[in-house]
């Protein structure tokens, strides 16, 4: 089975990706890989406090992955798979591209303000000829009936 792989982060243009790879996949038989990834930064305080920083930070993002895997589910039908990785975002999303190998497009989504599309867009553009599989760049301001047109 073919999946989506879509990165979880607290961006509004995260929405949108998610929306989009859970469509595809409902529309042509495939699945969704959400991947969140804990940056490491995070966790250079000592070694009590780094570890209730990371759990704080799972909870964040199984509680997040919970609404959105919820929706999809009862709105697509599918039931979506949950990777928490820690590291550099672009080094862990070719980790797990690369681990997986039913994993057949990567799904992101792009701001729309001032500051650009935003740094996972631009990191993973930049290198895309080189990439294992292709990328879907979701706009994030695309509407919901649009994105649904576009499925």
């Amino acid at each position: 089975m073919r999946k989506f792989l879509v990165v979880l982060d607290d961006s509004r243009e995260c929405l949108n990706a998610m929306r989009f790879a859970a469509m595809r996949a409902a529309h042509t038989g495939g699945g969704v890989t959400i991947l969140a990834i804990i940056p490491p930064e995070e966790f250079n305080h000592w070694i009590g406090v780094g570890e209730i920083m990371r759990e704080e930070a799972r909870e964040r993002i199984e509680a997040h992955f919970g609404v959105f895997a919820k929706w999809m589910r009862d709105k697509q039908g599918i039931d979506p798979e949950l990777v928490i990785r820690e590291g550099e975002a672009v080094a862990e999303i070719l980790a797990q591209i690369e681990a997986d190998p039913e994993i057949g497009v990567l799904v992101l989504g792009a701001g729309s303000d001032k500051s650009g599309p935003g740094p996972l867009v631009t990191q993973l553009s930049r290198s895309s000829g080189n990439l294992p599989v292709p990328i879907t760049i979701v706009p994030g301001e695309l509407s919901r009936e649009r994105l649904e047109a576009i499925t």
